[in-house]
């Protein structure tokens, strides 16, 4: 077990807990808060001050008085890959057709998905793909990603650094509530093509017609 101090900024869910307690096994002092969208970041973690800072799947911004008290790394597991920075990037991927998908580990800096990367995971996206089978898809990389640099870093060995650069388009929530949100002026492909993007079990696109907004069935 490594002797480095750690502090894990995560999602909720047995992803996260499972990515909690293989921290605690692999490092001596571990620090874990766990989080959903639109909570505050735990006023504890301003006191804190150690070697290593992770988030995965973290819902909070970071800021540089929290990254600077890391004085061994602070990193980022981003589920997607560089090109699609900010939020939504499996929707986004399913919007514009691609082929492949991927996962990301990088650095984190004050500014969202733009710290320099340590490791690119990339995966096919087959014909038939919709959210919630690239969703699943994605986490299993994510996760393993995780693992296998978590051991590095508790074996003390050097983080690698990809040759890859972020995209330049880095979405917003709000540009993704956009996507979910379809109109009578739009074309057969582009309501396909948002249906597919932005259907996930029980939530659907919006059909909105003037100042109606309508909850699409099917």
């Amino acid at each position: 077990m490594s002797d480095k101090s750690v502090m894990l900024l995560a999602s909720t869910g047995d992803e996260a807990n499972r990515i909690s307690a293989f921290c605690k096994r692999a490092f001596g002092q571990v620090e874990t808060y766990h989080g959903n969208w639109g909570q505050p970041l735990p006023g504890e973690c301003n006191w804190w001050q150690g070697d290593l800072l992770i988030s995965y799947c973290s819902r909070w911004i970071v800021p540089q008085s929290l990254l600077e008290r890391a004085a061994v790394a602070a990193i980022n597991f981003h589920p997607a890959p560089p090109e699609y920075p900010g939020v939504g990037g499996i929707n986004w991927a399913l919007y514009d057709g691609a082929s492949s998908f991927g996962v990301t580990c990088h650095h984190m800096t004050p500014e969202i998905d733009a710290g320099s990367i340590v490791e690119v995971r990339r995966f096919p996206i087959i014909a038939s793909e919709d959210v919630e089978s690239l969703f699943q898809r994605t986490h299993t990389h994510l996760e393993t990603l995780a693992y296998d640099v978590i051991a590095r870093l508790a074996n003390d060995l050097p983080l690698p650094t990809a040759s890859e650069s972020w995209g330049k388009v880095r979405r917003t929530r709000d540009e993704l509530n956009e996507l979910a949100t379809i109109t009578p002026d739009m074309t057969g492909d582009e309501i396909t093509r948002r249906i597919r993007a932005t259907s996930f079990g029980s939530w659907k696109p919006t059909v909105k017609v003037g100042s109606f907004e309508f909850e699409l069935k099917s």
